[in-house]
């Protein structure tokens, strides 16, 4: 069964309910490549036996989580609401929506909101302008943290401890010709990173696909979230991407991290 890292400790902890893991582990065995798999589909990604992954969909279908239509199941818009509760709970996302705004209208660009989850980054806020990537970009969307801006950026602020805790648990994966699939090279892109005061990816993720994020701070200087904007070589150099995006995605970053609390010192 896939693991699922819950960032709250190791796994055995006699506090740790297996039976809510194997149902979140259930759930994420629905994506983009297979929205309507069979239970059979289903126990097969998650490692579980069929009588296991039954009993989890028939509790899921019960409290209106997923549905069936003769042998394959399905989401329902009710899982939506979890999201929703997340950004109704978070002042982060509110108070970065104004700025991903602002980053767009300026640089005719689509903005997001990245948050660290694990190894991946989660689009947490996104303000599109124009389609640039061929993955289906929305909020909730997961990419790999080493292969992204976003990802960087968040991690050439965070403390070594946590780094290297994630390094260790990637799976590194050559996405392109360009892309860093290593953690000694990775670590030394963040200390880049960290000299410049943001992330800048070329076909990294994706042939052709440009990004450049910088870094949000909760009150004790953690990095919270990133602040991102995505071009295409077809448009931009990345050269002439960053002269364009780099001040004003840094600019709207820090005043971000002003309005949650955070003081450079």
């Amino acid at each position: 069964m896939p693991s699922i890292d819950l960032g709250n400790g190791p796994s055995n902890d006699r506090d740790f309910i297996q039976s809510i893991e194997r149902g979140f582990a259930v759930l994420h065995a629905f994506d983009d490549k297979d929205p309507n798999p069979t239970l059979a589909e289903l126990a097969a990604k998650t490692d579980l036996s069929r009588p296991a992954v039954r009993r989890i969909l028939l509790t899921l279908q019960k409290l209106g989580y997923v549905t069936s239509q003769g042998t394959r199941w399905s989401l329902t818009p009710r899982v939506l609401s979890i999201g929703q509760h997340y950004t109704a709970s978070h002042t982060l996302v509110d108070s970065a929506l104004p700025k991903l705004v602002e980053i767009a209208e300026h640089t005719n660009e689509s903005a997001s909101l990245g948050v660290l989850d694990g190894t991946e980054v989660v689009y947490a806020a996104r303000v599109p302008v124009r389609r640039i990537m061929s993955i289906n970009v929305s909020v909730g969307t997961r990419v790999p943290a080493y292969a992204t801006s976003m990802g960087r950026a968040l991690l050439a602020w965070s403390p070594r401890e946590l780094v290297d805790h994630i390094l260790d648990r990637t799976q590194f994966e050559r996405l392109t010709s360009a892309t860093i699939d290593n953690p000694d090279d990775l670590r030394t892109e963040l200390a880049h990173v960290r000299s410049r005061g943001y992330a800048l990816t070329a076909a990294e993720l994706e042939e052709g696909l440009i990004t450049i994020a910088a870094p949000v701070f909760d009150p004790s200087g953690h990095a919270v979230g990133v602040l991102a904007c995505s071009t295409s070589t077809g448009r931009h150099t990345l050269e002439s991407f960053r002269d364009l995006t780099a001040k004003r995605v840094v600019d709207c970053a820090e005043r971000l991290s002003s309005e949650l609390g955070y003081r450079h010192h």
